[in-house]
């Protein structure tokens, strides 16, 4: 359209965002005329004077410029269960400059001079059993869904942290190590050692995720050792028997250097899942006490003897025990080999994470899993897990945040006799077909934008709208906030002397990136 200035024609456009008219003079790349919209729903006919487009919207450039180009837009994606929408790009925001004078309770204060921990990454847990579901596709169906889950290029959600079992978990469909014997056996050399059975699914499954994301990293976990290194030759329970102790360390060096070798790098273990909950299968109890000896006098000393450098984690179970983390941290000996604490949230609050780390602030804080159960429902999860994990484990120190099981059949197999037969994959996988759940969005909104090296950053968190903020590695900023309220809310993001605002429906999340 044009306008007429003095004698000058100039052509303006016209666009809608978010209720804001915006006029842009094309000869003068960069100037912009922002003016506040009266009608949320204004539609301009084809020709308009200049002054009947003043009268209608009130010209505001003197007070907010927005800057030119996309430096002055906010990338803006919603996931918002109650109206269906399921990690969809939206309308940028209009970052425009000036002092808000109206104050909104609402407004989130972005500060990048503060900076806390950096952060690895978000994903899940590649079991036996999804590792088996998602080799047996078709190869055009596995090669299409695991560019969806682990790059970030079109609708890829950009997974970059993967825990593995080391041996099997109850969500493998048969119970295994990789030294099984016949009953009264045993190897103290290891002669028997194999990574067998992770090479029919699981070794060729990593292979192709690291063909897309080679930078991703790999955490592992024991279930159980092999039986005969128990106190209950079984593999549900027990205890490690201490004339084990340096056998088991070094069963842990074979793994780690069999991986490499197999062009799997592991970047950190755990040294037992769960190790408060014997009743699982597979399973192993192994007290404060016993992990602080296991440590101090056989796999620190075994991985430094081997010149690993993967990281050591402890503990690996819920925030209601932090005296378990804390109590292996205070023995020195023990101390030294590890570099932090995992944790799961099936009981206690997230911010013991911070306890952890108040204490030892030079050990790591890692999430490392949370289960969802079958059939799911996704405004409870997401609202929960967007939460207390997404926001509230990083917001408490935490470098990854995990999600379960990444897939499942429909039936929640494969899983061992007695393992979890109610966990919903993050993925549901028959055949070729995939649905995707819950767990699936709640690590899409974080991972796809917060890359392994961002730097969580300082902001504030007004009354029911929990939310986080990250510094990427190139220099952009994310920011997710939860509207954790029963109605809509408006909001108001603030980064030095910049505002935007956009409206966010009850348990609906945004991810804000600019």
């Amino acid at each position: 359209m044009l306008v007429a200035i003095g004698i000058v024609i100039l052509p303006v456009q016209f666009s809608r965002d978010a209720g804001i008219c915006v006029f842009s003079i094309r000869q003068k790349p960069g100037m912009r005329l922002v003016v506040n919209s009266l009608m949320q729903r204004f539609k301009p006919p084809g020709w308009f004077s200049l002054s009947l487009l003043l009268s209608i919207c009130g010209l505001a450039a003197a007070q907010s410029p927005v800057k030119s180009g996309n430096a002055g837009q906010v990338e803006f994606w919603l996931t918002d269960p109650v109206h269906a929408v399921l990690f969809k790009k939206q309308t940028p925001l209009v970052f425009r400059d000036g002092v808000v004078k109206a104050e909104l309770p609402t407004t989130i204060r972005v500060d990048e001079t503060k900076t806390y921990q950096p952060i690895d990454g978000f994903g899940y847990t590649l079991t036996g059993g999804s590792a088996q579901l998602i080799d047996q596709m078709e190869a055009t169906a596995r090669t299409a869904l695991l560019t969806e889950l682990f790059s970030t290029a079109g609708k890829g959600i950009g997974v970059s942290y993967l825990r593995i079992s080391i041996g099997a978990s109850d969500l493998d469909e048969r119970v295994f190590s990789y030294d099984d014997l016949p009953v009264g056996a045993t190897d103290p050399t290891l002669a028997k050692f194999s990574l067998a059975p992770d090479e029919q699914h699981l070794i060729p499954v990593l292979k192709q995720i690291l063909a897309i994301n080679p930078a991703i990293k790999i955490l592992g976990s024991p279930w159980s050792p092999p039986v005969w290194m128990k106190s209950n030759g079984n593999a549900k329970g027990g205890s490690l028997k201490l004339e084990y102790y340096d056998v088991y360390a070094q069963y842990f060096v074979r793994y780690i250097q069999g991986m490499k070798k197999a062009g799997i790098p592991i970047d950190a273990i755990t040294i037992q899942n769960e190790p408060l909950h014997p009743g699982n299968n597979p399973s192993l109890l192994m007290l404060p006490a016993e992990q602080a000896l296991f440590i101090r006098k056989s796999l620190g000393p075994a991985f430094k003897k081997a010149g690993l450098k993967t990281k050591i984690i402890l503990y690996d179970h819920n925030a209601d025990r932090p005296n378990y983390p804390l109590s292996v941290l205070a023995d020195p000996e023990a101390r030294k080999y590890v570099d932090g604490s995992a944790f799961h949230l099936y009981g206690g609050p997230i911010s013991a994470l911070s306890e952890v780390h108040k204490a030892y602030p030079d050990k790591n804080i890692y999430f490392t899993e949370q289960w969802i159960g079958a059939p799911g429902n996704l405004k409870g999860d997401l609202n929960w897990h967007v939460r207390e994990l997404i926001i509230g484990a990083t917001r408490n120190w935490s470098r990854t945040v995990l999600e379960w099981n990444l897939a499942a059949d429909p039936e929640q197999k494969p899983h061992t006799p007695g393992g979890c037969d109610q966990c919903l994959g993050a993925l549901t996988i028959r055949g070729n077909t995939v649905k995707r759940n819950p767990a699936y969005y709640i690590v899409a909104l974080a991972a796809k934008f917060v890359r392994p090296g961002s730097v969580r950053i300082e902001s504030n968190l007004p009354a029911s709208l929990p939310n986080v903020a990250f510094k990427t590695p190139d220099g952009k900023t994310v920011v997710i906030a939860l509207n954790d309220s029963p109605s809509a809310q408006p909001v108001r993001i603030i980064s030095k002397d910049r505002h935007a605002q956009f409206t966010l429906a009850s348990g609906a999340v945004g991810t804000l990136v600019w």
